[in-house]
């Protein structure tokens, strides 16, 4: 779309203003060609003189694009028509306070003549269900436009994803697969072969998985003279290992009742191989080995007829690397309409996504890295400490953290193994080359460091030390890691202490000495440690004089820690019973007058109301029920409900029962006792009813003054 010459036409400007009263905005239509191709221009307009030469905004369509122009701002937006789903919505030249209903809108957007909607159904050939809604047609051709342009875009993207997958597929190499086979076969799969047996009595029929062949072999020796003659084997037991009659092989014993006819085991390589001129491609390929068993229909019932070996592997993943360039992997994926195999650059989805697991690395990968830009990454030297590992990962980060060759030679083994999980939270400073800056720690700290092989809880208590500014022992970042306390707990402990005496008290309390291998005696020195930081930091907030060593150093930590958390929690409910006390202090300006309204006594339970939200408060704590949430104080001191306390006469100032009644119209809404229990409920509801009963006949007061006159 030629935009600028599309600014140098002339607005078509309004022919007259509308006398239709609910019309607030009309449009205008025209054609015009513009580089041999067709234009559909919509203005839309004010319904006022003042603004009939210069319209809102000017829409442009084509048979392939469409753009939207506001003169105010000269600003061009691919916006549509409309916004909204299809019985409301607001145009884009409408304001705040427009209509968003379609009926209404029908009357606040019109066009000029009917020529303008012909022109429109002509040029954007769409349908609509009704003609009033004339921004239809374009906001569908709108709507058209955009999405073939999506397609085309998303084609385009297709089409150079598979001109980009089909020459990393030319520039692979051939797959050595026989060499990849057996190598599995003999490191991997052991050339493990099966004797499968039948006893017979004397006699067993033995099936060889390596040669095939099935014969009968005696294993027990006879009496007669013709078994002296006769093929001799040992006897076979489930499990163990021996010799094929027939062709020599050495094979574990499978008895022929627990074969199921095949069964397979399965293992995982990889292998890497120089892409292009200093890339990498890394294969990930799945090698099986089957035993199979052939098993027919005898006279005397199932027999072994022969048995077999197969070899066979198939290509998963492959992982492309080259310089400047993002790692790609693809997948081999199969067809099963057509039975074929193909590869593919995006994973299966959901419970079917390929997975690339740790698995062994074949030797000549180590070659092929030779002149690539791998052949400094340190794999072979990482994969000597750790085993089996994913290179795929580790070559991914080196990409992206070449410090990791450093750090792999080094011997800090545990750092690389948390970086190629992507744990770069332990990296101070990305850029750096020295591994002290690296990982933020003292330039003194690398040698002990390499000494615990790059142990990551050892390392953040040296990034500690450096943050704090200290210089501890080789014995203090050993002892402290073992606490397992964060920064934020080591220093505020060791404000009123040094490390060394948080070290010794906690080894004191624990009762077990740093450094041992028992897991126990780690686990007490761990909770300990915790426990006691919790002890101290519960005394400072409570405004405690730390510097004392009476509270610094209690005698027995359990109870001082239990005593601290009673304490904390006696603040905080003396906390809350202030703050009730504020926030509904009409609780207690009401008693005088609720108590002549629901007081009530015999000679068992009296009944009366709160007398303050602190009481409520406490008689749900006393009684572990809810009644002392804000909800239930609330509507008691607005007077929507009221909180009544059920007392035994000999005891009124015990918590028995709470009762929660209606304010308007005398209801008991519940009742409930400890642990919102009902203890003697049947005689207690009958008790609740006959005062309720009083209460709403108005005798309940006339009872109470009769027994205080007598």
């Amino acid at each position: 779309m030629k935009k600028k010459a599309i600014e140098k036409i002339p607005y078509f400007g309004l022919e007259k203003i509308s006398r239709k009263k609910q019309a607030k905005y009309i449009g205008v239509t025209g054609i015009k060609i513009i580089g041999h191709e067709k234009h559909l221009f919509l203005e839309v307009y004010r319904n006022q003189k003042e603004s009939k030469d210069t319209p809102l905004v000017r829409i442009v369509l084509t048979k392939k694009d469409f753009g939207t122009y506001r003169p105010e701002s000269g600003e061009w937006t691919r916006q549509y028509i409309r916004s909204g789903n299809n019985n409301n919505g607001r145009m884009i030249w409408n304001s705040v306070g427009d209509s968003l209903y379609w009926e209404e809108m029908e009357k606040e957007n019109i066009l000029q003549s009917p020529e303008d909607l012909e022109r429109i159904k002509k040029f954007c050939g769409t349908t609509v269900w009704r003609e009033e809604g004339w921004w239809e047609y374009i906001d569908r051709r709108q709507s058209d436009i955009a999405t073939e342009v999506r397609r085309k875009a998303e084609r385009r993207k297709y089409q150079r994803r598979q001109e980009a997958l089909k020459d990393r597929i030319a520039h692979t190499k051939e797959l050595p697969e026989k060499k990849i086979l057996d190598r599995a076969d003999t490191v991997y799969f052991h050339s493990e072969h099966y004797l499968y047996y039948k006893k017979h009595g004397c006699w067993a029929k033995i099936a060889c998985s390596k040669c095939g062949g099935v014969t009968d072999a005696r294993w027990k020796s006879g009496i007669s003279y013709e078994s002296q003659f006769q093929t001799r084997t040992e006897e076979p037991r489930e499990g163990r290992y021996g010799t094929c009659p027939m062709c020599g092989a050495h094979g574990l014993y499978k008895c022929q009742g627990e074969v199921k006819g095949e069964h397979s085991r399965k293992i995982h390589l990889f292998l890497g191989q120089r892409y292009k001129e200093n890339g990498m491609v890394m294969r990930y390929v799945q090698v099986e080995k089957s035993w199979i068993l052939g098993l027919i229909c005898g006279e005397k019932g199932t027999e072994m007829y022969n048995a077999c070996e197969k070899l066979s592997g198939v290509e998963i993943a492959r992982a492309y690397f080259e310089p400047g360039k993002k790692m790609q992997i693809d997948y081999q994926k199969h067809n099963p309409y057509l039975g074929e195999d193909f590869w593919d650059d995006c994973n299966l989805c959901g419970m079917n996504n390929i997975t690339i697991n740790a698995a062994p690395i074949m030797p000549e990968t180590y070659e092929e890295m030779e002149g690539t830009m791998f052949q400094y990454s340190a794999l072979q030297e990482y994969v000597k400490c750790v085993g089996d590992v994913n290179p795929i990962d580790y070559l991914e980060r080196y990409s992206h953290t070449p410090q990791i060759e450093v750090l792999v030679k080094m011997g800090l083994i545990g750092v690389v193994e948390n970086l190629v999980k992507c744990y770069y939270g332990i990296v101070e400073n990305a850029h750096a080359s020295r591994p002290d800056v690296f990982l933020g720690i003292r330039k003194e700290r690398v040698k002990q460091l390499i000494r615990k092989k790059g142990d990551v809880e050892i390392l953040k208590v040296m990034q500690m030390e450096k943050r704090f500014g200290q210089n501890w022992t080789d014995d203090q970042i050993e002892q402290l890691k073992e606490t397992g306390l964060s920064s934020v707990q080591v220093d505020r402990a060791t404000k009123y202490m040094t490390l060394q005496k948080l070290l010794n008290r906690i080894e004191k309390y624990a009762g077990c000495q740093y450094g041992t291998e028992c897991s126990r005696a780690k686990a007490r020195i761990r909770n300990v440690a915790t426990t006691y930081v919790d002890y101290l930091e519960m005394r400072e907030d409570l405004g405690y004089d730390l510097n004392n060593t009476v509270y610094q150093y209690p005698r027995n930590l359990d109870e001082a820690h239990h005593k601290m958390v009673m304490e904390i929690n006696k603040e905080k409910a003396e906390a809350r019973l202030r703050e009730v006390a504020r926030l509904y202090p009409d609780i207690r300006k009401s008693y005088r007058s609720l108590r002549k309204k629901y007081f009530y006594e015999d000679e068992k339970y009296l009944i009366r109301p709160a007398r303050s939200a602190e009481e409520i408060v406490m008689e749900g704590r006393i009684l572990h029920h809810c009644v002392g949430g804000d909800g239930y104080l609330n509507r008691h001191n607005t007077g929507q409900t009221y909180i009544l306390m059920v007392r035994l006469k000999d005891e009124p100032e015990i918590p028995y029962i709470t009762v929660e009644i209606d304010a308007k119209y005398p209801r008991i809404i519940q009742w409930y006792g400890e642990f919102d229990k009902k203890p003697d409920e049947k005689n207690m509801q009958v008790w609740l009813n006959a005062w309720l009963m009083k209460l709403k006949t108005g005798t309940l007061t006339e009872e109470m003054e009769t027994a205080a006159i007598a």
